[in-house]
């Protein structure tokens, strides 16, 4: 009578089997101690990485919680100073500024972008001379300035392309006399790198770094920031005739290659982990320093799913960066920063 094999404990020559079959490798080798994991690690996240979004409101010491950002908050410009004293402090490179600006200065035509004290150009200088060794990124768009909440002028149903890029150039310049280290323009109007890159070099900002949102999608992961600027309620429509089609790769591939050539001297995905595939292809195909943008909802979702006990938090947020890394980006705009560089200096 033959004895029947258990699956679980197969005999010698099921063993000497699976040894031809693997020819003596074992890929779980490397991954059974820690140091071990740690030294053929191929990607590592650092501080270095990170850049840390801030919005900035009216007022002084402020500090509003966003409701659909848990966590985030938007700061007077005494307390973002404050933040921005943080940041150096943990080691974080560069903030990006973004304003919430009062619906009574806002209108058709976004004013406010072109004055020289709004929030931003008040941050800047404030932040300049507290920390000046904080990296300032600023974003060029007209949406926080604008009563129909668009990133450019409207004319009609249309967002007009050329006209808004002058308007850019202004705010851009305001920007860069404001201290603004990196000029990032988030309105993905044709042209605009172009001609920011050229006013700015006529009006002797020649080291002032160009960021573009070369690959920017008519996302649905932008909700909770749009309440943190307070656009959301204010948007007209859409912003489907600017921003990128979700459905496609090989645009921003052609959008890239432009802002490139007109001076870009980064470029950025935005958002971050639905299109880890298009942050993988314009660093492969540009080799520029390329950043990727985890955007609010990015944020929201996890901090919500953590907050409920769903997932591990600090872990998933710690995959997701990882995962940026993993795909090329050489830093990440991310809400999460503080936290990160918290548990790196751990």
């Amino acid at each position: 009578m033959t004895r029947e094999r258990s699956p679980l404990h197969p005999d010698p020559a099921t063993k000497a089997d699976m040894a031809a079959i693997l020819g003596g490798r074992r890929m779980r080798r490397n991954r059974r101690t820690d140091w071990s994991r740690r030294m053929v690690r191929e990607n590592t996240l650092t501080v270095d990485d990170l850049i840390w979004p801030i919005f900035i409101v009216a007022g002084s010491d402020l500090a509003e919680p966003v409701a659909s950002m848990p966590g985030v908050e938007r700061h007077s410009v005494d307390r973002a100073v404050k933040q921005a004293e943080r940041a150096a402090r943990l080691g974080i490179p560069a903030i990006a500024l973004f304003p919430y600006t009062d619906p009574a200065r806002r209108d058709e035509s976004g004013s406010e972008a072109l004055n020289p004290e709004n929030l931003v150009c008040a941050a800047c200088r404030a932040i300049k001379a507290a920390v000046p060794e904080v990296g300032l990124v600023t974003d060029v768009a007209l949406d926080p300035y604008t009563s129909h909440g668009h990133d450019g002028l409207l004319a009609g149903e249309e967002i007009v392309n050329d006209a808004t890029v002058d308007v850019l150039v202004l705010q851009a310049l305001l920007q860069a006399e404001a201290g603004a280290d990196i000029i990032a323009p988030s309105d993905m109007m044709d042209g605009r790198v172009g001609a920011i890159r050229q006013a700015l070099d006529a009006k002797g900002f020649t080291n002032v770094q160009i960021m573009s949102y070369a690959a920017k999608y008519a996302s649905a992961f932008y909700g909770p920031f749009r309440d943190a600027i307070g656009t959301s309620k204010t948007l007209i429509g859409d912003k489907r005739t600017y921003q990128m089609d979700p459905a496609n790769g090989d645009e921003a591939l052609r959008e890239a290659e432009l802002d490139v050539a007109e001076g870009a001297d980064m470029i950025m995905v935005k958002p971050g982990m639905p299109y880890l595939d298009v942050l993988w292809r314009l660093k492969e195909a540009f080799g520029l320093p390329t950043f990727a943008y985890q955007v609010s909802g990015e944020y929201a979702m996890i901090q919500a799913a953590a907050r409920n006990n769903w997932i591990d938090g600090e872990r998933a947020m710690l995959e997701s960066l990882t995962g940026f890394k993993r795909a090329g980006a050489d830093g990440i705009l991310t809400y999460f920063a503080p936290a990160v560089a918290e548990i790196l200096k751990r």
